[in-house]
């Protein structure tokens, strides 16, 4: 009896012991997460390495310059009238933005004429076309001149134009890359650094559109690129911001959408309370979006206006020749004679979101940057291979994110590079850019490859698998020979009278194929780099 009155009489101590370990333990996980962050937040402070930062500075100023070559050469629709080509569309946007109203800049008008270039971009695009015009309004105002200017193509104006794009690489892309490699890498040795830094720069796709076909994707893609660093650094907000702001320059962007939406929901499930982490996000990207929107929103109408010049559905299934499943099939099997064209959408959707489906499930169950960044890679493949619409140019999205992953992938970025610059090989012939076209290739093949062994000279053993294996080693000897081939017999045999578009499509198909390879075995990794991680440490 006297036992169990004492065990009564401690029962308060022992609860008084248990809460006071319970709040030590919640201070101590608050303390741990904020120490996380702290760290997380110091990697913004870049230690200064006055060698690092050189080498960065050499290798971004060897990319401006060859950013400079390439828009000395011919440009989309040069000297071809009636309706020209990108070069003609960009700065038809700025004469456009300048001269009408707003609410007016995606109606048909008098001044406006949608069967013209009409904007078919979304509004942030707009407002950097205003800007630009605002520029060349100032210094030579008859190269957007109000119905005068169609098909203006005077030395001094196409000078201004191309620094349009070179100041927008500068602002934009080059800044988010300098952040995303200094975080991203941050644990690899400058040698390391700077070679992602030159594969991310330096790879010709991105330079062969924006400064030579003339576009601004740089500025789409620079944006992802930050949101890309924001979602390593655990910013989610920002990085909703970011990519928000590159959904609303290009929609090509939704591409990465897959990737975001699957990683920040994996994230906001791994918090206390999963449903504010989601609607926290959520609110932030209606704001963002809202922001951009804003003078189109003063009717359902404006707002529906501009939806339909983002999806243009009559454009049809793809446009020209694309390395994609629906180009390639075609040989063989007609779509667009036997589905209509809302079939066809459907259709391309169903699969699209298919192939991405993988990708994010994987990240929504195991969120981490590394998983990220294939998922962004796998999203894109998804969208370039079997989406409704798509350009050859849309292969800058899937070349970014493998650029991105230089390190992890290097192998990857060795194959996807140099085979997205000749899916693109008859849309840039077109534009007369055959010369900086094997420029830049060449360079890229003269670029020192990231070797197989880390940088003590010790193997990667993540990646020792590969390199044993012989009939991986006969792969890149095949796909060279057969790149070769098709490069010779595109550049100097005549095609059949009867069949006038059969190189075009023996490369379509021969990329095609190459890109299929890559996103199969791409998805493969991301699901199980976590596997290879743990043989790797229990190895060690």
């Amino acid at each position: 009896m006297l036992q169990s009155e004492t065990d009564v009489s401690r029962t308060p101590n022992c609860r008084s012991q248990r809460s006071t370990s319970a709040f030590i333990t919640l201070l101590t996980r608050r303390s741990a997460i904020g120490t996380k962050k702290k760290k997380m937040e110091q990697a913004f402070v870049w230690p200064w390495n006055s060698q690092k930062w050189a080498t960065f500075l050499a290798i971004s100023m060897f990319a401006f310059l060859l950013r400079m070559l390439v828009a000395l050469h011919s440009y989309s629709g040069a000297a071809v009238p009636p309706k020209y080509g990108d070069y003609e569309a960009q700065r038809h946007w700025m004469e456009i933005t300048v001269h009408t109203p707003v609410k007016q800049w995606y109606q048909n008008t008098t001044d406006n004429d949608l069967c013209y270039w009409g904007l078919d971009y979304p509004p942030l695009t707009a407002y950097q076309s205003f800007v630009h015009g605002i520029f060349l309004n100032a210094v030579e105002p008859a190269a957007v001149a109000l119905h005068t200017s169609r098909g203006y193509e005077n030395t001094s104006s196409k000078l201004l134009m191309r620094w349009t794009v070179l100041s927008s690489d500068i602002l934009v892309f080059f800044p988010a890359v300098l952040v995303f490699v200094a975080l991203y890498y941050r644990q690899h040795a400058n040698q390391e650094q700077a070679w992602a830094l030159a594969m991310i720069l330096l790879q010709p796709a991105l330079m062969l559109i924006d400064h030579g076909h003339f576009q601004y994707n740089c500025i789409s893609l620079g944006l992802a690129v930050g949101a890309a660093a924001a979602v390593i650094m655990r910013q989610e907000l920002m990085a909703c911001i970011l990519f928000s702001l590159s959904l609303n320059h290009k929609q090509m962007s939704t591409y990465y959408a897959p990737a975001f939406f699957a990683h920040l929901l994996g994230r906001c499930f791994q918090c206390c309370s999963p449903v504010v982490g989601v609607m926290r996000l959520g609110v932030m990207v209606l704001a963002t979006f809202a922001v951009c929107w804003w003078p189109f929103l003063s009717s359902w109408q404006s707002v529906l206006q501009v939806f339909s010049r983002l999806a243009p559905l009559e454009r049809g299934l793809y446009e020209d020749y694309v390395a994609n499943f629906w180009c390639s099939t075609s040989l063989l099997i007609k779509w667009k004679q036997l589905f209509s064209i809302p079939m066809l959408a459907r259709l391309a959707m169903g699969m699209t979101i298919g192939a991405s489906l993988p990708s994010m499930v994987q990240q929504i169950l195991a969120p981490s940057a590394q998983g990220f960044l294939f998922s962004m890679l796998n999203s894109s493949f998804a969208f370039y291979l079997f989406a409704f619409q798509v350009h050859e140019k849309s292969v800058l999205l899937p070349v970014l994110p493998a650029t991105l992953l230089a390190l992890n992938e290097p192998q990857v970025l060795q194959y996807i590079v140099p085979i997205a610059v000749m899916s693109m090989l008859p849309l840039l012939r077109r534009d007369g850019l055959i010369i900086p076209y094997f420029a830049l290739l060449s360079l890229f093949f003269l670029l020192p490859a990231h070797p197989v062994y880390g940088p003590r000279g010790k193997p990667d053993k993540q990646k020792r698998g590969i390199v044993k294996s012989s009939a991986l080693n006969l792969l890149p000897f095949c796909s060279i020979s057969g790149a070769v081939v098709l490069h010779l017999i595109y550049l100097f045999l005549h095609p059949p009278a009867r069949y006038p578009f059969l190189f075009e499509a023996l490369i379509t198909v021969y990329c095609f194929v190459h890109f299929l390879a890559l996103a199969i075995y791409t998805n493969w990794r991301q699901w199980f780099q976590a596997v290879d991680r743990a043989e790797v440490s229990k190895e060690e």
